[in-house]
């Protein structure tokens, strides 16, 4: 790990000392991939419900993925990475987030980096920036500008300065900043092309602020992040737009939210179906009537679990979609992959709300008390259901079957 790398200095509740870490596991494989998410997601799913009701950040629980490999999965093979299919990033995604969604949403712009890095970046960057994530290094993002997207897609300027780049702005949502050892920005240049400056932790100019405030993911820390005329070498910018002209950027930061929202699912129907049994059992000799023999529990239940496998095998399927476009990239092969993951995401999202919502109505009053903390499935399918709103779904998967509009390959789907 180079020293600029290792330098953090975080305002709010973060560390101000440098990260220490050994270099990091690589892994080598897609089955690999989705075991060491099954061990870490096993860990973390026992404390998840303190996490969230006391906001405990989750500073060694994203240690031990960076370190297990997990941040590192999509980085070619050419260079030294597992290059693991995007039908298992959606599952990997899927298996930490039913374990705490925080913890897999602080990785999800990490991916985006990796992909901007591997599609848009020179010989040199790819070499430097890939190699310092294989051993460990994290990325974070600082992306949304105050007062919300512009037509441009970024108020911040990202300008020329002698052999680097200046920016001065304040980003919103910026999830993952507080453990990153990069802060990726977008901004644009010159001619209004969106471009990313990647800020080491520390760096003069930056202040990260852990003013996240929300009732779901609530251990995101997606805060505030201030850039005070920072500069960057060359080797820190990115001409991102390229990749989403040429690439499929929008289905590939995508596919993670999907992940996520069907993790939230599997969370809380395996939450219903743990509290309906424990209540069972500890009934036995109460003569109340039994909740898993009431046939319409046993239907709904039927329902969400069938719901849920559907909405988990779109995910596949839009994971197995990104992976031919990017070996044959082109306009209509960028279409089908992103129309294949709206049509994941429409389904993801439906069923993490409804089925933690549900939950309450199967499970019965009980399970609303406070000490369960089972609120919090709701709460995050709520919250993180809005990053990536479903209610444009729909309109681009009809618009593209009927009348053969592609998406726009410039925002979200």
């Amino acid at each position: 790990m180079s020293a600029h790398a290792s330098d953090i200095a975080f305002s709010g509740n973060a560390p101000v000392t440098p990260r220490k870490y050994s270099a990091a596991h690589i892994i080598g494989s897609d089955d690999e991939a989705i075991r060491v998410a099954q061990e870490l997601a096993a860990r973390f799913a026992i404390d998840a419900a303190r996490r969230d009701s006391e906001r405990i950040l989750p500073y060694e629980e994203i240690n031990a993925c960076s370190a297990a490999g997990l941040w590192a999965i999509t980085i070619p093979a050419a260079y030294g990475g597992a290059q693991v299919s995007y039908a298992t990033v959606g599952r990997v995604f899927a298996t930490l987030a039913a374990a705490d969604p925080s913890i897999a949403q602080i990785q999800q712009n990490h991916n985006s980096a990796v992909f901007w890095l591997c599609k848009t970046g020179n010989e040199q960057q790819r070499a430097f920036f890939l190699g310092e994530i294989l051993r460990g290094a994290r990325f974070g993002n600082a992306n949304v500008d105050v007062g919300g997207r512009l037509p441009t897609g970024s108020a911040m300027t990202i300008a020329p300065d002698g052999d680097g780049f200046r920016l001065s702005g304040t980003k919103l949502y910026s999830t993952g900043a507080l453990f990153a050892d990069y802060v990726s920005t977008i901004g644009q240049d010159e001619q209004g092309r969106r471009i990313v400056a990647i800020v080491p932790a520390g760096h003069p100019g930056m202040r990260i602020l852990d003013d996240w405030q929300s009732f779901g993911q609530k251990t995101t820390a997606s805060g505030t992040v201030i850039f005070d005329d920072v500069w960057v070498p060359a080797l820190n910018v990115l001409p991102i737009y390229r990749s989403y002209a040429e690439w499929p950027q929008n289905a590939v930061t995508q596919i993670s939210h999907v992940g996520i929202d069907a993790g939230i699912a599997r969370a809380a129907v395996d939450a219903a179906i743990s509290f309906i049994r424990d209540r069972d059992a500890a009934s036995l000799s109460s003569g109340i009537p039994p909740i898993g023999a009431d046939p319409y529990v046993i239907f709904q239940l039927g329902e969400l679990k069938t719901r849920l496998h559907a909405a988990e095998a779109m995910m596949d399927r839009a994971g197995r979609e990104i992976d031919r476009c990017l070996a044959n990239p082109g306009l209509d092969t960028i279409a089908e992959a992103s129309i294949a993951v709206a049509e994941a995401k429409a389904l993801t999202t439906e069923i993490a709300v409804e089925a933690s919502n549900k939950l309450f109505e199967l499970a019965g009053t009980r399970s609303t008390h406070p000490s369960f903390n089972l609120d919090r499935h709701w709460r995050n399918a709520r919250v993180h259901t809005l990053h990536d709103p479903v209610r444009w779904k729909y309109a681009a998967v009809g618009n593209f079957y009927l009348n053969g509009v592609r998406p726009a390959t410039s925002g979200q789907t």
